[in-house]
């Protein structure tokens, strides 16, 4: 088969790899008829997750049609359409049966290995996503092995098509997850960090749930442009305005949002402190976007943190959380839990997901698009990829 493969950073080559086989009893084989470049996946693209080898198949966001069965597989047959989860999900463990299935404690093969001495450890596997993920292929090829076929793959109805379905696989349910964490219901005042496609999910299910400010930071003027007309959020520029906080404050009558959201994560650009730390890898991550994100938020409210972070950080203002009593929610995606619902939302045509696509490319054009979305050329929101 043909696939996405990693060689380094800003080095990623469609090869000829094995074709996957059936493994465990409850694992399926799927033809993928789109995958998408997920954000996420750029933080290895540029080289800044561990335990990625050479040759690791990249992509979480998939799907495709089922072309294989194992014999202890009770929810699929072949032929059937599916979307599939990023994370691999067991649907037993102590964290799966309190649908918390980003912490699946068992489909991890490398977590009781990979630890730190706070016994810190990564949580469920990961399709194409590092060796601290499990090391499992990903889904930018034409075949990929799905294991725990019973708990994660979403059957699709007929005649929907793939654009409007691929999310599923993490953005939407990840900006579902955000809003939901960050408590916004009718009449909110949200303010979210990144016009990034997580940003994006994030604004549309705001407004789903009733949100009614939303304001939107990012230093990109065509992705706020877009944001601004499709989700009616009030646009800030950084590039324009470098205190976004003070400008949220001023505009909410001197209290703040009440949900910040940090679509963003770790690669944010921070102080010149952070860059050299950061860079001599003393530090793990920028904390740039969380300080904006503590001052822009009202006293009581919330901070909900989708975009990745790893390591430590300097310079958390705790003492500020404290004293106006903000709440931190934040983690990987507990995809399995959203996907149904989003569906219907989408069957009903109260979300339209594929709107953010700007870019629609064969799989042997990954290394372009990856580029493109990289350095925001050709005003790159999406790229989402057909095999074959």
């Amino acid at each position: 088969m043909k696939a996405l493969t990693y060689h380094g950073a800003h080095d990623v080559r469609v090869e000829t790899m094995p074709d996957p086989v059936l493994q465990q009893p409850d694992d399926i084989i799927l033809r993928v008829t789109a995958t998408a470049i997920c954000g996420s996946d750029l933080h290895l693209y540029r080289g800044k997750m561990p335990e990625m080898k050479e040759g690791d198949i990249l992509g979480h966001e998939f799907m495709g049609i089922v072309e294989e069965v194992g014999p202890e597989v009770t929810r699929l047959v072949r032929g059937d359409r599916v979307v599939v989860p990023f994370t691999i999900s067991c649907g037993e463990c102590f964290f799966c049966r309190k649908s918390l299935y980003s912490a699946c404690e068992t489909t991890n093969p490398g977590r009781g290995a990979i630890m730190n001495r706070k016994n810190v450890r990564s949580g469920a596997g990961m399709f194409g996503y590092t060796h601290l993920y499990g090391g499992y292929p990903g889904g930018q090829a034409e075949l990929v092995r799905v294991p725990r076929a019973n708990v994660g793959p979403l059957k699709l109805p007929h005649g929907v098509a793939d654009e409007r379905v691929l999310f599923l696989s993490d953005i939407l349910p990840t900006g579902y997850q955000a809003v939901l964490n960050g408590e916004v219901g009718p009449g909110s005042t949200v303010a979210i960090f990144g016009a990034g496609p997580v940003g994006m999910m994030s604004a549309a299910c705001a407004r789903l749930l009733g949100a009614e400010r939303i304001f939107m930071i990012d230093h990109h003027s065509y992705r706020l442009g877009f944001a601004q007309a499709t989700y009616d959020v009030e646009p800030i520029n950084f590039d324009n305005d470098d205190d976004p906080a003070e400008r949220i404050i001023e505009a909410t009558d001197y209290r703040g949002v009440d949900c910040s959201i940090d679509a963003v994560g770790f690669e944010a650009k921070g102080s010149m402190v952070e860059t050299v730390l950061t860079d001599l890898k003393l530090e793990g991550s920028s904390g740039k976007v969380l300080r904006q994100a503590i001052a822009a938020t009202r006293r009581g409210g919330v901070v909900s943190v989708p975009g990745l972070y790893s390591g430590f950080l300097h310079g958390f203002l705790f003492g500020d959380a404290f004293e106006k009593g903000l709440s931190f929610r934040m983690g990987q995606t507990h995809t399995q839990r959203f996907m149904p619902l989003l569906l219907e939302h989408i069957l009903e045509g109260r979300l339209n997901p594929e709107v953010i696509i700007t870019h629609r490319l064969p799989l042997d054009q990954a290394a372009h698009g990856y580029r493109i979305f990289d350095e925001k050329e050709e005003d790159c929101r999406k790229v989402i990829m057909t095999p074959g």
